[in-house]
C-alpha cells in the first residue's frame, strides 16, 4: 500500500544503487501469492521480467527415514503456491519503482554516519555532508541494521553453525513447477523451480559439510547434489556458480521506539527452511504504510502510540515463525533415533489429514490459519 502523497515525504538512503545481475541470480526469493499482490499494488510487479519468474505450482517434502508430505495449490484452491525470482532484479526493480515516485527522495551512494533523536524529529547525518530530518525513521536495511544499533534496539543472535549454500542448474527432466526439499543428515536441501529446465538450489548445510560443497569442482557438486536428491531430476549443469551464507536467528527486543521502526530482516532474521524471511519483510512494510495511511491528518507518525500499534499487529506471526523454524532445524538436525521416527511419523500423518495440509498451504500462500 502506497503512502498518500499529500501525508508524507519520504527519503530513501541506500549506499550502493543494486546493480543489474549479469546470468543467473543464485540469491532467489520464493514471494507469496499475498505478496505478489502487494508488489502489484506499488506498480513493482509488472516491471519485473515475466520471462525470468517461476510459479511454484505443487511441494513435495521428503523426510530422512521415509516421511514425505505433499502441497498441491490445485488441491487447495489457488493458482500457485508461491512465484520464484532473483533477488538481485527484485531489488532493482523496488528501486525503481521508488524512484519513479514524485513524492520519495533517493539519497544514493552515501552512508548515513550520525543519528540523533529529539522530541519532535530524528536527524540522520550523511556520509556527503548532509542531514535528513524526519518524523520517523524506518531502518530497512538488514540484519546488521545500523539504525537498529544507532536506536538502541538491543538483538540476540543464535548461530546455527550451518551454512547456506546456493546454486543454480539446468535439469536433464522438467520440475513441472514442483519444489523440493529434502530433510538430510547432512541438512536441509532444497531445488526451487526456476524457468525453463532450471532449478535453484539452496542446501542449509553444517560448516564442515558446507565447505566440502564449496569446495567441489562444477562436475562433482552436480554428482553430489544428484545423489542427495536421488535422481530427481536426473542429470545436472551448473548454471551459476555455488555460493555461501552463514545463517543465524536474530531476535530483537522491540520493533519499535519513538520515532524509529524496524522492519524486515533488521526486525527479524530466521532460518530459511520456511521460505518465508522474504514475506515477513514485506508484510512488515505493507501493515506499517497500511498504519500511516490511516492516521488522522493531525497526528504524529512516529508517536510511539502509533508505532507500538503497528508492533502488535506484527508480533505473532514473525515470532511464531522464528520459533517453528528453530524447532524443525533442531528436530531434523539430530542423530536421535527416536526423534528421527517421530518427526517422519509427523510428516507422514500431516500428508494424511487433508484439513491439516490444506490450511499449511494457506498459510504458505498469505492467509492465516
Amino acid at each position: 500500500m502506497a503512502l498518500r502523497a499529500s501525508r508524507l515525504r519520504i527519503a530513501v538512503v541506500e549506499t550502493h544503487l543494486p546493480a543489474d545481475v549479469p546470468g543467473w541470480d543464485s540469491r532467489i526469493y520464493a514471494v507469496s501469492p499475498e505478496n505478489a499482490d502487494f508488489l502489484r499494488e506499488i506498480g513493482a510487479w509488472r516491471h519485473l521480467d515475466a520471462s525470468r519468474i517461476n510459479p511454484v505450482h505443487a511441494m513435495s517434502i521428503r523426510g530422512d527415514a521415509g516421511g514425505s508430505l505433499e502441497f498441491s495449490a490445485y488441491e487447495s484452491g489457488l493458482p500457485e503456491l508461491a512465484w520464484i525470482v532473483e533477488s538481485g532484479r527484485l531489488h532493482r526493480e523496488l528501486w525503481e519503482t521508488m524512484r519513479r515516485q514524485h513524492n520519495v527522495t533517493l539519497l544514493c551512494g552515501i552512508s548515513p554516519v550520525r543519528f540523533s533523536q529529539g522530541a519532535a524529529s530524528v536527524t540522520v547525518g550523511l556520509s556527503d555532508g548532509r542531514q535528513a530530518n524526519a518524523r520517523l525513521v524506518v531502518g530497512a536495511d538488514g540484519v546488521n541494521s545500523w539504525v537498529r544499533q544507532q536506536a538502541g534496539i538491543a538483538a540476540t543472535f543464535t548461530p546455527y553453525d550451518e551454512v547456506g549454500v546456493v546454486a543454480n542448474f539446468r535439469c536433464e527432466r522438467g520440475h513441472r513447477n514442483v519444489a523440493y526439499q529434502w530433510f538430510r543428515p547432512d541438512g536441509i536441501l532444497a531445488l526451487l523451480p526456476l524457468p525453463g529446465k532450471m532449478v535453484s538450489m539452496v542446501w542449509s548445510a553444517p560448516a564442515g559439510c558446507a565447505q566440502e560443497l564449496l569446495a567441489l569442482d562444477a562436475d562433482s557438486l552436480c554428482r553430489r547434489v544428484a545423489d542427495a536428491t536421488s535422481g530427481e531430476l536426473g542429470y545436472l549443469k551448473l548454471e551459476t556458480p555455488a555460493a555461501g551464507f552463514p545463517l543465524r536467528l536474530m531476535r530483537v527486543d522491540t520493533t519499535v521506539k519513538s520515532r524509529i521502526a524496524v522492519i524486515g530482516d533488521a526486525a527479524h532474521a530466521i532460518h530459511p527452511l520456511s521460505g518465508h524471511g522474504i514475506n515477513l519483510g514485506f508484510k512488515d512494510a505493507r501493515e506499517l504504510a497500511s498504519v500511516l495511511n490511516g492516521l488522522a491528518p493531525w497526528r504524529d507518525p512516529g508517536e510511539i502510540a502509533v508505532l507500538r500499534g503497528y508492533a502488535r499487529q506484527r508480533a505473532e506471526e514473525p515470532f511464531l515463525l522464528q520459533n517453528t523454524t528453530h524447532v524443525l532445524n533442531r528436530l531434523f538436525g539430530t542423530a536421535n533415533p527416536v526423534l528421527t521416527v517421530l518427526r517422519n511419523v509427523g510428516l507422514n500423518l500431516t500428508d494424511r489429514l487433508p484439513v491439516v495440509r490444506h490450511a499449511l498451504v494457506r498459510y504458505a500462500a498469505g492467509g492465516r490459519f
